[in-house]
């Protein structure tokens, strides 16, 4: 039974852990006023401006009376919660923020999100679009406002606007008034919805971008990277060419690390792959030289676009591509094959059937066997256009 008592305090000791937000309570930027209100008096108390990022607030509203001093402050108080989930809801966590000492006056308040609101307040009493508001007269208390249960804070929010109704119809009153803000330390970058928003949309623009089937990855990745890097304001001030290199080197960090170079380069593969087989040699010379350029073509790449090359009668290109595909792996035989096509074809006889006789008892695939592919490269080449006195010659040598 103690053993599951120890591990059910654990259990709930971790949860609590990690249930707690990223931030911190921003005293710096707390609001503490003490003001006196006339009798009979209503009055608007606005606080300081919230730091970007805050997402929710504590007040405390404490009535004195004349000699009546604070025993402490909300931000003392704060200094024992680790985060805003620390304060149990309702009537408990009301107890556990209000001050120890309030004096006898009572008041009646409500809270504005704007400046016209509060003085429309003030003038008429009218709390018909406040966005709190607290009829019962009371001499103290305390309330968390957050993004998710309060229409007074939003990401947005600047400020606040406190009005107060005196309940004393003789003397003056003194109201002590303590907001402080919660600021997620995410958000404080100023990196709103809206601002992450804009930074994926813009990168979806971009040429790379429109390459892929699906681009949401590879801009969040790069969202991911400016935010960590930058404050939303540190990047709104980079001149555009600069913002312009942010994105393209955080892309292709992103290019790599989100698997999608392997989709984007395999796509052109398979394009380039239908342009071949439809005849369209141009737009495969142009998909394989995108793989080429950076840098991720393979032995077969070559041996693609030396192929096109070929079929579009441009022989010293062919043979610069299919020497490159060597370099990457000199026992692909489909390059070694289009290599002595590209030198026949240019002219260098002597070349092409020292490879054409080397490979000659081979297989270039594992059903194609080399001298048949001669024979349907051939084949190909005549219906393009493209004719040779050596063809003949070649194929009686294999024989």
């Amino acid at each position: 039974m103690k053993k599951i008592i120890t591990l059910l305090f654990i259990s709930i000791f971790c949860q609590s852990i990690f249930a707690q937000k990223t931030g911190y309570w921003d005293k710096e930027r707390a609001t503490s006023k003490e003001i006196i209100v006339s009798a009979r008096d209503r009055i608007i108390i606005e606080t300081d401006d919230f730091p970007a990022g805050t997402t929710e607030l504590i007040y405390r509203i404490t009535l004195l009376d004349d000699n009546q001093q604070m025993a402490s402050s909300l931000v003392s108080v704060l200094k024992s919660i680790p985060d805003p989930t620390g304060i149990s809801q309702g009537s408990a966590g009301a107890v556990f923020l209000l001050s120890k000492i309030s004096g006898d006056d009572k008041c009646k308040y409500a809270i504005f999100s704007t400046k016209e609101l509060a003085a429309s307040y003030k003038s008429k009493g009218e709390t018909a679009n406040a966005c709190l508001v607290q009829n019962t007269a009371v001499s103290k208390d305390a309330k968390r406002l957050s993004i998710d249960k309060s229409t007074c804070v939003k990401t947005n929010t600047v400020k606040l606007y406190f009005g107060f109704e005196s309940s004393n119809w003789i003397m003056k009153q003194k109201i002590v008034l303590e907001v402080v803000p919660w600021v997620d330390a995410k958000l404080s970058r100023g990196w709103t919805l809206e601002n992450r928003k804009n930074i994926i949309s813009q990168c979806k623009t971009s040429a790379l971008a429109r390459k892929m089937a699906n681009s949401d990855d590879f801009c969040v990745c790069i969202g991911e990277k400016i935010q960590k890097q930058y404050t939303f304001k540190e990047f709104q001030k980079l001149l555009p060419m600069e913002q312009t290199k942010a994105y393209k080197d955080f892309g292709a960090s992103c290019f790599e690390e989100t698997g999608i170079a392997k989709t984007v380069f395999n796509d052109l593969r398979a394009k380039a792959s239908n342009n071949l087989k439809k005849g369209d040699y141009a737009a495969a010379i142009k998909n394989y030289n995108e793989i080429v350029n950076q840098q991720k073509a393979t032995a077969l790449d070559y041996s693609g676009l030396g192929y096109s090359y070929l079929l579009t009668k441009q022989y010293g290109k062919a043979i610069k591509a299919l020497k490159e595909g060597e370099k990457l792996d000199d026992t692909e035989l489909l390059v070694k094959l289009n290599l002595a096509h590209a030198y026949l074809l240019n002219g260098e006889y002597s070349k092409a059937k020292t490879i054409y006789k080397e490979y000659q008892n081979q297989n270039v695939t594992d059903s194609v066997s080399w001298s048949q592919k001669i024979k349907d490269d051939y084949q190909t080449f005549a219906k393009a256009g493209i004719q040779n006195e050596d063809f003949e010659r070649v194929l009686k040598l294999l024989n």
